[in-house]
């Protein structure tokens, strides 16, 4: 039976379009990357051995730097001893890219595998599903679902999910070098973490359904133009190319308007975070040179406060930044998920409980038939099927 098309989207339907469990789906997906715990495992001590080689470099070229000043102001500079000191600077941005190099390696492999679960899963799902199921869904959207979306969550697992883990550890071990040098600046920079969160929980909030809705009208334009390419014939057959087209351009312009206001509003997180971060930058410069003035901190301290205050801030910019790739991963994996929760078709015995030969006709009268109450398929049909014969209802 030929499928009936959907309505081409209007504004006033899709603004309703929201995310059912947006929370659910990112735990959900979470599990998926969890049972790979042994290869998260090595990629948390990779991470934290990296970045620790990193958060330890601003406090040794601040050692360099103090001796450098004290030379100069003093007796002279010890060249030999600088040279050291750069010389394990140096080893140590090494080591740290080494091992940024595994966590990528380790990440790509969780990836790929969480993928390859996810896929395979979506497949003999699809095997199960009843036939209501497909003749009430476009073929474009599945396939949407099943590679656009599935495409996207991968991306987003193998470049995404090390950046969240890295910048975790990375504001961690920075607050407690921070810590070491001057309690008081400490506390000046922590100011940034509060406003951070009340500004990124505040865009999310509202950049979150144009997400979904922005994958929910991309499943319906793959499927407009996966029938229109396979119906080719049958649309020029009987006419319909203006109307396949304006319902493209109608489909088109919901999906634009839904993806520039998704993208515009999650792009205001970074703009205002960096704000928030330059003016504790400002003020933690004023008070350091306030101190260093006064004897109470080395100029090489301050040095490597300013580089732990840039640290500091890189991580939380870095997971704002992400964060439109983020929502938008969630709610395709949250379409993903719709997949897998469709009941299952029963399955039944093909034997019939008689096994007698039955004759006569069969006559159908005033026959109505339809997957969903609202979208009949067949109404009052007669029909008279008579022995022998074999009749079929195609479309």
């Amino acid at each position: 039976m030929s499928k009936k098309q959907q309505t081409p989207p209007t504004k006033k339907r899709e603004t309703t379009q929201k995310p059912k469990d947006t929370k659910g789906s990112l735990l959900r997906l979470l599990r998926y990357v969890g049972s790979f715990r042994w290869r998260l495992v090595i990629l948390s001590i990779a991470a934290i051995i990296g970045t620790a080689f990193t958060i330890l470099s601003p406090k040794i070229l601040g050692l360099a730097v103090t001796e450098l000043f004290q030379g100069v102001s003093g007796e002279g500079i010890n060249f030999f001893l600088v040279l050291q000191i750069l010389l394990v600077l140096g080893g140590l941005y090494l080591l740290s890219g080494y091992f940024s190099y595994v966590q990528e390696y380790v990440m790509v492999g969780i990836a790929q595998k969480v993928t390859r679960v996810m896929r395979q899963e979506i497949n003999e799902k699809l095997a199960r599903l009843p036939l209501h199921f497909f003749d009430t869904r476009t073929r474009g959207d599945l396939l949407s679902r099943a590679m656009n979306d599935l495409e996207k969550v991968s991306s987003t697992l193998q470049q995404s999910l090390t950046q969240l883990i890295t910048s975790l550890i990375t504001m961690i071990g920075v607050t407690i070098m921070m810590l070491t040098i001057s309690p008081l600046l400490t506390l000046i920079t922590m100011f940034i973490l509060p406003l951070s969160l009340l500004i990124t929980k505040y865009v999310v909030a509202r950049s979150q359904n144009y997400f979904v809705k922005q994958q929910h009208i991309l499943g319906i334009l793959n499927g407009h133009v996966e029938e229109m390419y396979t119906g080719h014939q049958v649309v020029k057959t009987f006419g319909r190319e203006e109307q396949s087209i304006d319902r493209f351009k109608k489909i088109n312009t919901v999906l634009y308007d839904s993806t520039w206001r998704a993208q515009f509003i999650s792009g205001l997180i970074v703009p205002f975070l960096s704000f928030v971060g330059n003016l504790v930058y400002v003020s933690v410069c004023v008070i350091g040179a306030i101190f260093v003035a006064g004897g109470r901190m080395a100029i090489g301290d301050i040095q490597a406060f300013i580089m732990y205050v840039r640290l500091f801030s890189q991580p939380i910019q870095k997971v704002a930044s992400i964060t439109n790739v983020v929502q938008s991963t969630v709610a395709c994996a949250e379409r993903i998920f719709e997949i897998l929760d469709e009941p299952e078709e029963k399955a039944e015995s093909n034997v019939l409980p008689y096994q007698t030969r039955t004759k006569g006709n069969i006559t159908f009268e005033n026959v109505s038939f339809s997957y969903q109450k609202d979208q009949p398929l067949l109404q009052d049909i007669n029909l008279q099927v008579g022995q022998g014969q074999k009749v079929a209802i195609v479309g």
